[in-house]
């Protein structure tokens, strides 16, 4: 008898720590894991993070009738504790789908298409080239400079690709490939240390839109082959959930499909956000 309620006790006391951890992680809030040095869809104003990503997941919450609660950390590790699912049940972080992320993680459907951008200190002679009226930069204009990216964005994975990888654009060119903690932290030595960065679009005009020190931002392209025209380097953002939380996934995608709606205007509320937050309302 003795050992039935000692047995009795450990099972109650189990399911009573069981139904703590629910409490904590995966009952009434979500945990989203970013990097907020992404304006402008997460950045932070005074101490609260904000931005475009927050106001969606927080329309996420009220959906779903549960909490968010942000961890601010490193870009690259947020697709692993995505995947992980012990400690964030979803990463938003203006996050573009690659194959390689899609194995380890699901995405919701895509909310915002953007293009990597080069910032340029004022000055710069690196060559730029016009068509239909878009003044860009293709790749070959980089060689042998020193270019900076943010450690594990799709700027890193491109820049990597093509300046460290055999058979790269830049690759054997001199050229020079700097990963550094943010493209914030980049832009304190462009024109010095640093000669060009390669950023998200939004991001490239949110630095160079704040900076005093003249800096300038164009499109990055790669070459067409003979007799065809250019190409920008195009990304799509998506908000990234542990596999199998298919809750959570759909109220995403349920939310996305409202803000995705253009107004009479041919607005969405998403282009709304980010023009808000670009201070350009």
């Amino acid at each position: 008898m003795k050992k039935i309620i000692t047995l009795i006790l450990a099972i109650t006391m189990l399911l009573a720590m069981g139904a703590s951890l629910t409490s904590c992680f995966g009952g009434g809030e979500i945990y989203v894991q970013t990097n907020a040095y992404f304006a402008p869809f997460e950045y932070y104003n005074g101490t609260d993070i904000v931005g475009v990503d927050i106001e969606i997941m927080e329309k996420v919450g009220q959906k779903m009738g549960k909490d968010v609660v942000w961890t601010d950390g490193d870009f690259g590790i947020i697709i692993d504790t995505v995947a992980e699912g012990k400690t964030a049940d979803c990463g938003a972080a203006g996050l573009t789908i690659t194959p390689e992320r899609s194995e380890k993680v699901d995405f919701s459907d895509p909310y915002y298409t953007s293009i990597q951008y080069v910032i340029l200190p004022a000055g710069s002679d690196v060559e730029t080239k016009t068509a239909d009226g878009t003044t860009y930069i293709v790749w070959e204009a980089l060689a042998g400079k020193t270019v900076a990216t943010q450690t594990d964005t799709t700027g890193w994975i491109y820049a990597d690709a093509e300046i460290d990888g055999e058979g790269g654009v830049l690759y054997g060119t001199n050229t020079k490939h700097e990963a550094m903690d943010s493209a914030n932290v980049a832009a304190e030595a462009l024109g010095t240390t640093i000669d060009a960065i390669i950023v998200d679009e939004l991001p490239a005009q949110y630095i160079v839109s704040n900076s005093t020190k003249g800096f300038v931002c164009y499109p990055l392209y790669y070459s067409g082959a003979e007799g065809e025209a250019d190409e920008p380097v195009i990304e799509h953002y998506a908000i990234a959930v542990t596999k199998g939380n298919t809750e959570l996934l759909n109220a995403i995608n349920e939310v996305l499909a409202e803000l995705l709606v253009e107004d009479a205007n041919g607005q969405t509320e998403i282009e709304k956000m980010v023009m808000a937050h670009m201070g350009m309302n």
